[in-house]
Order: C-alpha cells, then structure tokens, then sequence
C-alpha cells in the first residue's frame, strides 16, 4: 500500500519507459571494472535506469569496441536491446561525419579528414535516427568534444550527452535525503 504522494508518483514512473538511452562502450568499460574511478558512478547510473524502466540499448559497435579487451559475456545483456548499425544509420553518420570535417576545418584544427568515420559519429547517427533515444550515456570527453560540434551545427542532434563524470543525482535533480 502507498503512504504518500511521492510514492504513488515514484509507481507510476517505473510502470512505463518514457525514453531510452544509448550506453556507450567507456560507460561499459567502467561499469563492468570495479577497480575503475567511475565504476560506482556507472552502477548508480544503471541501476537508476532500470529502476525507472527506462530502456538501456547498446549499439552493435559498442558491443564490438567493448570485446577489444573484454568478452561479449560480461555484458549485461537481459537489461539491453541490441541496436544494430543498419544503412538509415549510415547515410545519417555520412552527414554528421561532413559536419564535423567541415566544422574543424573551419577551427583551423590540425584534424586530418578521412574516409573512415569515427565510431562515435556512427552512435550518434544510430541515436539520432531511434525516436525514443534522449541520451547517448558515456564517460569519453573526446566524444562529447564531438558531439558538442553537431549540438551547435544547423543540423541540431535530436538527443544529449550525459557524462558520468556527473553524478546521475545531479543530472536527474535527486536530492540525496537520507532515510534517518
């Protein structure tokens, strides 16, 4: 039985997932390495999604940036949903990619443009293109450098970046009341 408002309202929001995210391979990497400085950020962080039944996805080239050094059976796959790299994703990733090169040659930046497009780009293709993504999870501060680049290009990304450098009590406004 509810005892107050709060709880009744806490119920109804892990009913049903109002959105999902996008985990990237360094959110993994430190939830998955106990002896990492952020592996007790990445925990509050999962265990805050599944606890709000907010959809955890993972993108086919996570999977394959993650078993460079670990294997594809530490991964926590009853709580994901597998988003494979598929031709909508990268036509998209085609177009952010351009926006990136242009906008770094426009900084002046010593970036040398290639055919191959990084694997960032080609997430936030894939979470721009999935409706439901509002936000690619990461710890990787090259990542957000690039994201920050198509956040403020005219092609506007239709999702946020969290960084678990921030703990998921201030990116989600939890005040941290204890129970005494």
């Amino acid at each position: 039985m509810l005892t107050n408002g709060y709880e009744a309202y806490e119920a109804m929001n892990k009913t049903q997932p109002t959105y999902s995210v996008l985990l990237d391979c360094s959110f993994f990497i430190r939830l998955l390495n106990s002896d990492d400085t952020l592996h007790a950020s990445a925990v509050s962080y999962f265990k805050y999604f599944i606890e709000h039944n907010i959809i955890c996805k993972i993108s086919t080239i996570a999977i394959a940036e993650y078993c460079v050094k670990g294997s594809i059976h530490d991964l926590p796959f009853e709580h994901l949903q597998i988003v494979p790299f598929n031709i909508t994703d990268a036509e998209e990733a085609g177009k952010l990619c351009r926006i990136v090169f242009d906008e770094k040659k426009k900084r002046g930046s010593a970036f040398q443009q290639r055919a191959v497009i990084p694997n960032d780009t080609k997430m936030f293709a894939q979470a721009n293109v999935l409706e439901d993504v509002k936000f690619f999870v990461s710890s990787d501060s090259e990542a957000k450098k690039i994201w920050s680049i198509l956040k403020d290009s005219e092609k506007q990304t239709c999702f946020d970046y969290l960084d678990i450098h921030r703990p998921y009590t201030e990116t989600f406004g939890i005040l941290p009341l204890d129970s005494e």
